[in-house]
């Protein structure tokens, strides 16, 4: 059973109250907002003693009375039981995803890169057709009764592979009616190779489109190189535009990603210089990976945290303008619809649901974690699974993460991503203190805005 929770914040002039177990979401007056901090902690008489000089005790005690029923209806202080989620998500067998790294190359040099600059560590290298191919009888065999598969095309630069991409797509597809399976394919592209025939061709088979810039021309430019050490934004931007207009008008799903760094901790400007440029679906994230110049450290949070307040406040004076309104991919939490609770135990379900593909066929548990040998499940030919390897990936659900039980977050971020955890502090289990604090920040943020700038309407309820 999981301890009853609540999590109060305050965004501009609004107080508002999260029931964690339930995801319930209120936006409560000063009044309530006060009780709040000794409600079921102290006696009714000792709440009435404390907040009498600064208000009636008439409404003191209604007040009190108000959270009495939203308690008794399980939306505040509730209590969940998740052992039979957490034994059902245990006994996951199926993959559902996989990430196809069908380049271990890249046409660019970003300094930041987690990946050596897309070649992981090792040698630079195309995923061929018969690995290609293994890789999808794999998914076959190991989704069993699923339907919707998803495949993600992944680099490097997978555009470098585009021969390959082809083929996958065909051959799934050539595979859907006999094993009644829907295909589901996103490529992330850092938009350089793009021509107008492979525009199109994205555009037409892709369900999602991820790419690459971040943000103004400066910024961009200093990170986001070619091998001659060049920028890449003029070239990168021109495309961008091309594959946005025909996502817009067709109404399929894009978005497009930058990375923040030490160098451009007022990437608030980034968010709205993409914003002015047309694209409305934007997402900016700190930067991972080995590179310590670049990491975002303790001394960063603050002036981080002013940015998200930035992003916010253009978004909503956006959205009520009309003028370039977008969505941050970062404050898109449904409230009414969220994840099931499977989900928000275990993230993106990296070595459960979802793995990757090397160009040689070896299997990870995600993309993060390729060229750390002690995590290789398999390779796809053989089609068996390590399961040393399943086991020590098993208890990362956030519930197995010391830190993360108290956090009234975790529902949203399901203890953070497991290969940042191991690559920051060497345990899957031991979240990066500086990626949950600018998750907690951006998660308030969209808690706020869910509730207040109506980015989506319906009632309650958070866990499915």
């Amino acid at each position: 059973m999981v301890t009853p929770m609540v999590h109060t914040f305050e965004i501009w002039d609004t107080k508002m109250v999260l029931d964690v177990n339930s995801g319930s979401v209120f936006e409560v007056d000063d009044l309530v907002y006060d009780v709040l901090k000794f409600y079921g902690k102290r006696s009714r008489e000792d709440i009435v003693a404390e907040l009498k000089e600064k208000y009636p005790e008439s409404e003191i005690e209604e007040a009190m009375k108000e959270l009495d029923v939203l308690k008794a209806q399980g939306l505040l202080f509730s209590e969940a039981n998740l052992e039979p989620a957490i034994e059902l998500l245990n006994g996951k067998k199926y993959v559902k995803a996989l990430c196809l790294n069908v380049a271990h190359d890249c046409n660019l040099r970003c300094r930041y890169c987690f990946a050596s600059k897309g070649h992981y560590d090792g040698a630079r290298q195309l995923m061929n057709k018969e690995v290609a191919k293994s890789a999808i009888d794999f998914l076959i065999e190991r989704s069993e009764e699923l339907k919707n598969l998803e495949v993600d095309f992944f680099g490097g630069e997978p555009l470098m592979a585009f021969d390959t991409i082809r083929y996958v797509v065909s051959y799934a597809r050539s595979l859907e009616d006999k094993y009644n399976k829907k295909f589901h394919f996103t490529v992330t592209t850092n938009c350089l190779l793009l021509d107008d025939k492979k525009i199109d061709y994205l555009h037409e088979n892709m369900d999602n489109i991820v790419m690459s810039l971040d943000g103004r021309k400066m910024v961009n430019d200093r990170m986001r190189v070619r091998a001659d050490g060049s920028g890449s934004y003029d070239k990168v931007v021109s495309n961008i535009k091309k594959l946005v207009a025909l996502r817009k008008r067709d109404g399929k799903d894009y978005y497009v990603r930058g990375t923040f760094t030490k160098y451009n901790l007022d990437f608030a400007k980034d968010v709205i210089h993409m914003a002015d440029l047309g694209f409305d679906e934007i997402s900016v994230e700190p930067v991972v990976g080995k590179e310590e110049e670049f990491l975002i450290g303790e001394g960063d949070l603050e002036t981080a945290y002013r940015q998200y307040d930035e992003i916010a406040r253009e978004y909503i004076r956006r959205k009520t303008s009309g003028e370039n309104p977008f969505r941050f991919y970062h404050f898109n939490i449904d409230i009414y619809k969220g994840p099931c609770l499977q989900k928000r135990l275990s993230a993106c379900g990296a070595g459960r649901e979802y793995l990757a593909v090397t160009p040689d066929g070896e299997i990870y548990p995600c993309h993060q974690f390729i060229g750390k040998r002690e995590f290789v499940l398999g390779n796809v030919f053989e089609k068996n699974l390590d399961e040393d390897v399943i086991k020590k990936l098993k208890n990362t659900h956030v519930l197995a993460k010391p830190d993360c039980i108290s956090c009234w977050a975790k529902f949203f971020c399901s203890g953070g991503c497991n290969a940042n955890n191991y690559e920051v502090n060497g345990d899957l289990n031991a979240p990066n203190k500086i990626s949950c604090s600018l998750q907690k920040k951006r998660i308030e943020y969209a808690l706020y805005l869910a509730v207040k700038a109506g980015i989506q309407s319906e009632k309650n309820k958070l866990i499915c």
